[in-house]
């Protein structure tokens, strides 16, 4: 296993790099001068070999405590909506994990240098799902799911952003706040107007549907932990990925648990890990313990592709479903990131990590044709231990 790691890291420093057989520029140029390709179809490809194509490069991070990145581990990255930031949970020496926000407007080539915005907040408890809150404006808050350890019950946490560091000139600092809910798997904010200013947590056999504001709850009763959560934008949809394989969604007009609750049904053969629903909303992406990718028709409930390659065994991993690029982004529990074509299911990269396989150092990434904001470089952002790297292309 560590052959073949070496191996591949050797081969993406001679850049041989290319996915498939014949998938370079010379033949989409002269497939598309034939008239093979429509304009979509040449556009879409000649994005995917650049994906296939990107260059790793170290990105140098900067911070007020220097001697805290050569010693603290990433634990996760969360990239906001714009990707010019980046949420980062990081396991530190003495036990514990603490909070920061890399800004990335730095990004640039060829000096890739981040800034690291800490902050004292710090916790001893287990992070077990995080996602970007939309209360005050867009990603004005950060959204934890804790667990709880010894008298001290689980929580959801509402951080204000601007307690790292505030990104609207003249920002007072937000609402923090948090909400004794125990033993939360996974968390979700809302962008739906008929569930405003509403997170949900999915907890042991049942779903919480909090309004911030008001302190309003609607519980419920499912027959499975929910591991995965996310509401839909234009639907009043909540979808929901459950430990016994199964997916459903929660109409949030209903009040009660009356007939009707339950919008739409799927299955996996194994725990589901993410759900992300594409833009159109008539399609649903999932991820489960057993490796297994699927892109649903929620019309008609059928699976209509699926996309192979993927490892997990019994790992909480998420999904990265970018539809504008075209692709889709998973990292293993084998280290390895592997990219996906979105249309075709075609893999068109595997990427080892820079560091040796371990179960504890499982690389988190984000992706973005635009990180570091509107002007930004478009790439793959991989944490691993105390490395940032970018897997860049133009």
């Amino acid at each position: 296993m560590e052959s073949k790691r070496l191996q591949l890291l050797e081969e993406e420093d001679k850049q041989k790099k290319i996915a498939r057989m014949g998938f370079n520029a010379s033949s989409l140029l002269q497939k598309n001068k034939l008239g093979f390709l429509n304009a979509t179809s040449y556009c879409r490809l000649a994005h995917e070999l650049r994906v296939s194509c990107m260059q790793r490069k170290k990105v140098q991070i900067q911070s007020s405590d220097p001697s805290a990145l050569a010693s603290d581990r990433f634990n996760l990255i969360l990239a906001d909506t714009n990707s010019d930031r980046l949420f980062t949970v990081n396991d530190v020496k003495v036990g514990g994990s603490k909070y920061g926000i890399i800004s990335l407007r730095g990004l640039k080539t060829p000096s890739l240098k981040v800034h690291m915005h800490e902050n004292l907040y710090f916790t001893n408890r287990k992070v077990n799902s995080v996602c970007w809150a939309s209360l005050n404006h867009l990603d004005s808050h950060i959204l934890l799911c804790l667990m709880g350890i010894a008298e001290t019950p689980g929580c959801a946490t509402l951080l204000p952003a601007s307690l790292f560091v505030s990104s609207h000139p003249g920002e007072r600092p937000g609402m923090l706040c948090s909400f004794r809910i125990p033993g939360a798997w996974s968390c979700a904010w809302s962008l739906n107007i008929q569930a405003n200013n509403c997170f949900s947590t999915g907890l042991s056999r049942r779903v919480l549907v909090t309004n911030v504001v008001t302190g309003h709850r609607q519980s419920f009763g499912t027959s499975s932990d929910v591991l995965a959560q996310q509401f839909a934008l234009m639907a009043p949809l909540l979808f929901n990925g459950c430990r016994s394989g199964e997916i459903f969604a929660i109409d949030l007009r209903c009040r009660n648990q009356g007939k009707g609750w339950k919008a739409t049904r799927l299955f996996h053969d194994s725990a589901v890990t993410s759900v992300q629903i594409l833009q159109e909303e008539q399609n649903l992406m999932a991820s489960d313990m057993a490796g297994t990718i699927k892109l649903w028709d929620l019309r008609t409930t059928k699976c209509i592709r699926q996309y192979e390659g993927h490892v997990n065994e019994y790992a909480y991993l998420p999904l990265h479903v970018h539809e504008e690029e075209g692709i889709v982004v998973a990292v293993g529990q084998d280290c390895y990131t592997r990219i996906w074509s979105f249309h075709d299911a075609c893999l068109l990269r595997t990427i080892p990590s820079p560091h040796p396989t371990s179960k504890s150092d499982i690389p988190s990434v984000a992706f973005s044709s635009r990180l570091g904001g509107f002007r930004g470089a478009p790439g793959l952002l991989m944490a691993v231990q105390q490395d940032l790297y970018c897997f860049s292309y133009s």
